[in-house]
């Protein structure tokens, strides 16, 4: 609650210095043209009474309009400044949620990890005990691994120093294999998964990338399903591409958060979404892998408690972006000739 009233503080100081900012330069404009109209009826009125010999310009127009102009562009600037400024305080918000929220989630697993150490240490366990921890301690040091990599991976991946591993697969085939072996890595069971539609499109992906993306979208409806998750994967061709919609029937997603949730670190926040671990940057590495394969991703959800659904778009090989794909398998051909290109799922 006291979150929420500084939120809502902030909001109303940044309105106030906007209006104020406004009302100054509003204010000033008007002083400027109430000085030009005054002085030109002095000038009028004095130069009729004065000789006709005293030669008395009245205020020139140029000056009047370059004033106006220079008024209207510190305005201008002073609203570019205001919205760079209330950008970059955003950005220092979602950054410190994101210090927040990384920090726990790295405490968290080296908490455990060692507690079961000083366990270990201060008494003597059996050895089933012992093997119970130590399994314990390797699952937390696996969670730390991964949670490290995704931040260099997201680094490398933005500062494009990333070597992707193209090849050329059948849509089908690999969407749908990447998906089971995702669902076993979750332990999901498998009538909780369907599958609709098919396509003999190929696609140019990274099998590791493109695992990583389903990992995470897997992953977001473990987390956000109130009971065991469902989720429902449609796949077709459409407009030159390959795109296939991955549906889970979790809690859904408010619209107004809808545009959000691809952003760095953002975290939606509302009542009515359960507390879960994360640090804001699974869909924002789904949306930087995707848009590194020449595709785009999508989310729409009707409303909280029915569900989201993101779309996800492929370029079809041979058909659609024929120069970024031929560029895609180049950037491999350069970096793996000298191993096997051959795979199972071409």
């Amino acid at each position: 609650m006291l979150i929420g009233l500084k939120k809502i503080n902030s909001y109303v100081f940044y309105i106030l210095v906007f209006i104020l900012a406004q009302l100054a330069w509003m204010a000033l404009l008007g002083l400027w043209i109430y000085w030009y109209v005054s002085n030109s009826i002095i000038f009028e009125e004095v130069g009729e009474q004065l000789s006709p010999q005293l030669d008395i310009d009245s205020p020139s127009t140029f000056i009047f309009v370059g004033g106006i102009i220079l008024i209207v562009a510190v305005a201008f600037g002073m609203s570019v400044i205001f919205r760079n400024l209330n950008v970059q305080l955003r950005l220092n918000r979602l950054y410190d949620n994101f210090i927040a929220n990384i920090t726990h989630e790295l405490k968290s697993p080296l908490a455990a990890i060692q507690l079961y150490l000083e366990t270990l240490n201060s008494r003597e366990l059996s050895a089933e005990n012992k093997t119970k921890f130590i399994n314990f301690m390797m699952n937390d040091a696996n969670r730390l691994n991964n949670l490290i990599n995704t931040i260099l991976e997201i680094s490398r991946l933005e500062q494009k120093k990333i070597a992707h591993d193209y090849s050329v697969f059948n849509g089908s085939k690999i969407i749908s294999s990447l998906i089971q072996e995702s669902a076993e890595q979750f332990q999901l069971e498998a009538d909780k998964i369907k599958f609709n539609g098919n396509s003999d499109s190929r696609i140019v992906i990274d099998k590791n990338a493109m695992k990583i993306v389903i990992d995470n979208l897997v992953d977001n409806a473990v987390k956000y399903s109130a009971g065991k998750p469902e989720i429902e994967v449609k796949i077709e061709d459409k407009n030159k591409r390959f795109v296939f919609e991955f549906t889970d029937k979790g809690i859904g997603v408010e619209q107004k958060e809808v545009k959000k949730i691809f952003k760095k670190f953002y975290r939606v926040s509302d009542s009515n979404i359960p507390s879960v671990k994360g640090t804001g940057l699974g869909l924002y590495w789904v949306k930087e892998i995707i848009k590194s394969h020449g595709g785009k991703i999508f989310c729409t959800s009707e409303g909280i408690n029915k569900g989201t659904t993101f779309q996800i778009e492929l370029p079809i090989y041979g058909v659609s972006k024929k120069q970024l794909i031929k560029n895609l398998l180049k950037m491999k051909n350069k970096r793996s000739k000298h191993k096997n290109s051959g795979n199972e799922y071409e």
